[in-house]
């Protein structure tokens, strides 16, 4: 048996220069009902299509519930108590190189209430 010989690769930056280059728009969508949510987050990939845009998700992230546990009564019955929860419904979309058309149709976009959007360039 012989040992044979690799070149080594040379070393290159991985990525730096398209990594510059890159802005991606990512719009969290949040909403109590799913069904509201759904239908908010197809509108704005509509608008988002219309104009040729780069899109990735929607991503569906981690329902946020909040547990609250009441008295039924307020002296006398201690042990009895009630459970109530919110659930917050949350989407994540990201646009990819977006153009000034692009964030101007979104800014536009006509939501229902109960509807919020954080958006965000990075």
């Amino acid at each position: 048996m012989t040992a044979t010989k690799t070149a080594a690769k040379p070393r290159t930056s991985r990525g730096k220069k398209a990594a510059e280059t890159s802005h991606r728009l990512r719009i969290k969508v949040r909403a109590y009902e799913h069904a509201v949510l759904d239908k908010s987050v197809k509108q704005i990939i509509d608008t988002a299509l219309r104009y040729n845009a780069t899109i990735i998700g929607p991503v569906p992230l981690p329902i946020d519930i909040k547990k609250y546990t009441v008295n039924r009564a307020a002296f006398i019955d201690k042990d009895s108590r009630e459970q109530f929860e919110m659930r917050i419904h949350k989407r994540m979309i990201d646009i990819l190189n977006p153009e000034a058309k692009v964030i101007e149709a979104l800014t536009n976009i006509d939501l229902p209430s109960g509807v919020s959007i954080d958006v965000k360039m990075m």
